[in-house]
C-alpha cells in the first residue's frame, strides 16, 4: 500500500532531512586524500547521537554500518572500510537518519583531491538527472514520467541507468511502497498524489549498467569494473511541486 503522509509526519522528515543535509555538507569538508570510509561512518555515527539521532540503517537486515559507502566502480552499499582514498577517486556516502521517528535518506557522490574532467561530467551528468527526476515528481504524474526524464537525459549524455536498484517509498520504515524506477516510460505506473514521501536515487555508470554482487551479499558493483555514481533526495509530493527534504545546496 502506498502511503500519504500528515503535516505533522511531513515536519518531522523535514527535521530529519535538515540534520541529514548537515551531516553531507561536513562530509565534504573531511573528504580529502588519506581518510578511510571508516572514519566518515565512525564521524557520522557520533554525529547522529549529538544531535538526538540514530543511523535507521544500522541493524537492517544485518547491516552493521551507520552508512554505506561506495567506491569507484561500486554502485552501492559498499562497507565502510579502512582503505586509504586516494586522489581522483570518488566515493557515495549514503545514510538514512532517523529523529525523533521522522526518517530521511540522501546519498552524495564525492570527488576526493582534484576531479579530473570525465569524472566532473559523471558526476554533473548524475546530479542532474537527480534533479531532472525530481522536477517529475508532482500530483497527477506518474512514477515512470521519473524514470524516464531520468533516463532520456543519462543516455544522451553517454551514461547508463542502473536498472538493479530503484527509488522508494519512506517513512515510517525505510523501504516502502511504491518503487521508484529510474527508467521507464512516461505515462506509466502508478499515479503520484499530494503527501507521498519517495526518495528518487539514479545511479549512472561509465560503462553498462549491469551489476554484480560481492561476496558479502550488500554490495553491488559494475560488471565492466568502470564507475559510477549516486545523488539522491527525499522528496514530499505536494500541490505546490515537490518538496527535497534533504537539499544542501542552492539551485
Amino acid at each position: 500500500m502506498i502511503s500519504r503522509k500528515s503535516k505533522r509526519e511531513i515536519e518531522m522528515m523535514a527535521e530529519a532531512g535538515k540534520l541529514l543535509a548537515n551531516i553531507h555538507k561536513e562530509i565534504a569538508k573531511m573528504i580529502k586524500p588519506g581518510i578511510t570510509t571508516k572514519e566518515i561512518d565512525v564521524f557520522v555515527e557520533k554525529y547522529l547521537a549529538e544531535h538526538g539521532a540514530t543511523p535507521e540503517q544500522k541493524g537492517y537486515n544485518g547491516y552493521e554500518f551507520a552508512t554505506c559507502a561506495s567506491i569507484n566502480d561500486e554502485i552501492c552499499h559498499g562497507f565502510p572500510r579502512e582503505d586509504v582514498l586516494t586522489n581522483g577517486d570518488i566515493v557515495t556516502i549514503d545514510m538514512v537518519v532517523n529523529l525523533n521517528g521522522g526518517l530521511a535518506d540522501s546519498a552524495w557522490t564525492y570527488v576526493v583531491g582534484e576531479a579530473d574532467e570525465p569524472t566532473q561530467r559523471l558526476l554533473d551528468v548524475t546530479k542532474e538527472s537527480l534533479y531532472r527526476g525530481i522536477e517529475q515528481a508532482k500530483v497527477g504524474n506518474r512514477i515512470g514520467d521519473i524514470g524516464h526524464a531520468i533516463q532520456q537525459y543519462a543516455e544522451a549524455e553517454g551514461f547508463a541507468v542502473v536498472r538493479d536498484f530503484t527509488g522508494h517509498g519512506i517513512g515510517p520504515t525505510i523501504h516502502e511502497q511504491p518503487h521508484i524506477p529510474h527508467y521507464g516510460l512516461a505515462g506509466k505506473g502508478a499515479r503520484l498524489k499530494e503527501g507521498m514521501a519517495i526518495t528518487i536515487e539514479p545511479m549512472l555508470n561509465e560503462g553498462t549498467w549491469h551489476s554484480k554482487m560481492d561476496d558479502n551479499n550488500w554490495t553491488a558493483r559494475t560488471v565492466d569494473g568502470k564507475r559510477s555514481a549516486q545523488f539522491e533526495h527525499t522528496i514530499i509530493v505536494t500541490k505546490e511541486g515537490p518538496l527535497i527534504l534533504t537539499e544542501q545546496e542552492e539551485r
